[in-house]
């Protein structure tokens, strides 16, 4: 590499986002307000149950409160930027932005890829051995495996971001997206990035199919005890649990590899940005939706929440 090269000649990028029409881009900013604040106050509404209801201070809901927590940081690491470019005449964000955004989005996405594993295990164990579910889940572990998945996520996003963000941009500064993700970002390069696409290609692997692979070998084994169960009750409550954990990893894994596991070659901006907003904007909107419709401890929380407050008035 020329000496310089691997310096940035480009101080800022332009996100140009979904539309250039004003009319367009005011509906969809009321759209995208409405997600982004039924996402942040149904999350943070979980937090708040879980936090304030004895009951609910199990390894499960520990989880659960973790995963609100990774989905109100993921989705306002995007949301917020982006709705005020719908509104603004000027839709650029400074090189050291766009590196921050990258590697923020990037962390904790891969922290959610980790720690879905970690919610797999959580079930397997109550299901698989409910007897001893207290002691194999200690809470010295599950603040561990929580820990852990958090380094992990952070680290390797800093490998993926720091590699993008280092090659030479030298030319256009017009990102095809509405946030800088690493794709959108690194097809405006002017040099090869053949190198940095197969990094990227073992991070996946390593931090979305190997954890994937984990949560489809314990839900064998957690349908495997299902179907054994003689009690037609205790079969659909452990379907019905399983059922809410299910639900999110798809919503959230399968539009995750297809934007990250393929080649530059087959970028295409406008169907990728469209598909991005599934596992960044609706699966933290849908998510507190998931687990409160399926949970009747969640719903009972509420309630006893609702009552109190009924009582102080």
């Amino acid at each position: 590499m020329p000496p310089g090269q691997n310096q940035s000649w480009v101080s800022e990028f332009i996100l140009l986002g979904f539309s250039s029409d004003p009319t367009s881009n005011r509906v969809l900013f009321v759209a995208f307000l409405l997600l982004y604040l039924s996402s942040v106050l149904g999350n943070a509404l979980i937090i708040t149950l879980i936090c304030l209801d004895m009951q609910l201070h199990t390894p499960m809901y520990f989880f659960l409160c973790i995963l609100s927590l990774l989905d109100m940081g993921y989705v306002s690491t995007t949301i917020p930027q982006m709705l005020v470019h719908l509104l603004a005449h000027s839709q650029t964000i400074s090189f050291a932005g766009c590196w921050l955004q990258m590697y923020v989005f990037g962390a904790l996405g891969l922290t959610e890829c980790i720690f879905f594993v970690v919610m797999a295990y959580d079930r397997y164990v109550a299901i698989c051995h409910p007897l001893h579910y207290t002691v194999i889940l200690s809470w010295d572990l599950c603040t561990q495996l929580t820990a852990g998945t958090w380094a992990c996520g952070f680290f390797f996003s800093l490998i993926h971001t720091f590699l993008t963000m280092r090659l030479p941009y030298c030319g256009p500064n017009m990102v095809n997206h509405y946030f800088c993700e690493g794709p959108s970002v690194r097809s405006l390069a002017c040099m090869d990035t053949h190198f940095i696409e197969m990094v990227d290609l073992v991070i996946s692997i390593f931090m979305v199919l190997v954890p994937l692979s984990l949560i489809l070998a314990s839900y064998i084994r957690i349908g495997q005890t299902i179907l054994k169960m003689k009690s037609t009750q205790g079969r659909c409550k452990a379907f019905s649990t399983c059922a809410s954990h299910l639900t999110v990893v798809t919503l959230f894994y399968a539009p995750a590899i297809y934007i990250y596991m393929k080649p530059n070659s087959s970028y295409s901006p406008e169907r990728d940005k469209q598909i991005s907003l599934f596992y960044n904007v609706f699966t933290a909107f849908l998510n507190p939706v998931v687990y409160s419709l399926r949970n009747k401890d969640i719903k009972g929380a509420f309630l006893k929440l609702m009552g109190r407050s009924g009582v102080s008035e």
